[in-house]
């Protein structure tokens, strides 16, 4: 006979019964060691379910009771271990209870799912939990930039465009950018988690199921806002699968480009930022290197997000339904670079108070090359009523005959000034040495920006304040989405409680 004894229960894929031959073992279906990482999802709604049809009365009470209290079983003995021995992967469940109870009890389980919704369920169960981790990680960073920032309002520094010198900044102006990006990252991974966070659970395949399934019960118990609102869709239709990738690719992109600021400004051509030791490593045959491996990473990790999201976006295309198996490589892809961005965002977070800055250098390279031109410029505009294409010409020529003969811009003189403004329109501009002064100084050309968004350390203290208010409501949203979740678990067990017995 094709019915297999439940002591030897394999699972529904059994030669004789659809299918003639057993499954080629190099074919990867429904193995438990694929899903190793979600198996605590995959239980969560194994338990939800059993509540909801005993509540429903959909099975016998006594078989819910019965599968429930072996579930918890399972716990005590250690749910990897136990699924793993039972093999199923995500029907791991299923082997285990029909092992132990029989078809006739364990055999119930699956009413009114599906692989469908099982692999949905914890892959929203996944990302959510994982988004839940990368926004309090970049919560962390946030909250590690802020002083830092703060301690640097007045440390100038070169502002580069082009890899030139453009204009002074200061560190703490720098800074003060990477807390308004990483607040529009915080924001994009709370968008995808609110659009993650909607239950697949009793969906099935497309259709959802003609039992009277509570959908509502099953959300509430795992965490969920809701239940999606239309089972083929949630199913079928895998954007927030793509939109986690397209979010956390931002995201390793940024941070990427913040690593390439600190590794050039690490070498010894610039000198002006130095690592801890730890995050550093050496070479085999140059004793005098130390390389800034933990921010390599996070470059590379740049591109592996990435490279991960186009392989999602090229699995996913194709007709409704078709993508099933293929989807395997996307998300395990996603778990690892959802992993490997935790792991860059609390690099950073260790890293960015304990780097030493070349504050003096810094502050002297920010005068040495001209990026405080724009101010001479502006100078003979306030000064002198002059249109300002034509200055930006005047001072183009100055800086020219600064370089050809030697000048630094400190040495630079009013006579000089006037010498390139007959060069260009044939009559000197005749600029005082004070105001020449002052706007070749970089500090000041810093502290005179203090419109909305400027350099001004007035201005960056502004806007730092209002980072920390913000940070402030983020980290309050996301510890009510993780109080939601716990309460849900909290709800979860009580409802097995009420059914079996504490």
């Amino acid at each position: 006979m094709p019915k297999q004894r439940s002591e030897e229960y394999r699972g529904f894929r059994t030669a004789g019964i659809r299918l003639t031959e057993e499954l080629l073992p190099t074919i990867v279906s429904h193995r438990t060691d694929k899903v190793l990482a979600a198996l605590y999802a995959v239980h969560a709604f194994d338990k939800a379910h059993l509540v909801m049809l005993t509540e429903e009365a959909l099975i016998p009470r006594r078989d819910g009771v019965a599968m429930l209290r072996a579930l918890r079983d399972m716990e005590r003995d250690g749910i990897e271990q136990t699924r793993l021995k039972h093999g199923g992967g995500i029907h791991s469940a299923e082997n285990y209870l029909i092992h132990r109870l029989g078809e006739e009890v364990g055999g119930r389980i699956h009413l009114g799912r599906s692989s469908g919704d099982l692999n949905q369920t914890y892959q929203h169960t996944g990302q959510r939990d994982r988004l839940l981790e990368v926004m309090d990680e970049v919560n962390g960073l946030r909250s590690a930039v802020l002083p830092v920032a703060q301690a640097h309002l007045e440390s100038i520094m070169p502002g580069y465009t082009h890899g030139q010198h453009g204009q002074p900044i200061s560190l703490g102006f720098y800074l003060a950018m990477w807390a308004a990006v990483l607040e529009r990252d915080f924001e994009r991974l709370l968008q995808a988690y609110r659009r993650v966070n909607v239950s697949p659970t009793g969906a099935a395949i497309m259709t959802g199921s003609n039992f009277r399934l509570n959908r509502e019960r099953t959300a509430e118990l795992l965490g969920f806002d809701r239940p999606a609102s239309n089972a083929l869709d949630v199913i079928h239709s895998h954007d927030r699968l793509l939109e986690s990738f397209c979010v956390l690719a931002i995201l390793n992109s940024d941070l990427g480009r913040w690593a390439e600021d600190l590794v050039t400004w690490s070498t010894s051509e610039f000198a002006m930022a130095d690592f801890p030791d730890r995050f550093c490593g050496t070479s085999s045959i140059m004793m005098q290197k130390k390389n800034p491996y933990a921010f390599e990473f996070a470059k590379g990790q740049g591109a592996n997000a990435v490279g991960e999201m186009v392989k999602a976006f090229i699995v996913e295309k194709g007709p409704t339904g078709w993508a099933i198996q293929d989807r395997t490589y996307a998300v395990e892809g996603l778990w690892r670079v959802f992993t490997d961005t935790v792991r860059d965002l609390r690099w950073f977070r260790e890293i960015l108070p304990e780097i030493r800055w070349n504050t003096e250098l810094m502050r002297e390279r920010a005068g040495r090359y001209w990026a405080q031109a724009t101010d001479v410029a502006g100078a003979l505009v306030a000064e002198k009523s002059l249109p300002w294409r034509t200055t930006h010409q005047i001072v183009g020529i100055l800086v020219r005959l600064s370089y050809e003969r030697g000048f630094t811009p400190a040495e630079t003189t009013p006579a000089l000034l006037d010498e390139a403004a007959i060069e260009y329109m044939g009559e000197p501009v005749g600029l005082s040495s004070e105001a020449l002064r002052r706007a070749l100084d970089p500090a000041n050309f810093v502290a005179s920006r203090t419109l909305i968004g400027g350099a001004a350390p007035g201005e960056v203290r502004r806007q730092l304040a209002e980072s920390r208010a913000r940070l402030g409501v983020d980290e309050k949203e996301a510890a009510a989405a993780r109080q939601n979740i716990q309460q849900a678990a909290k709800k979860l067990e009580a409802a097995i409680d009420a059914l079996v017995g504490s």
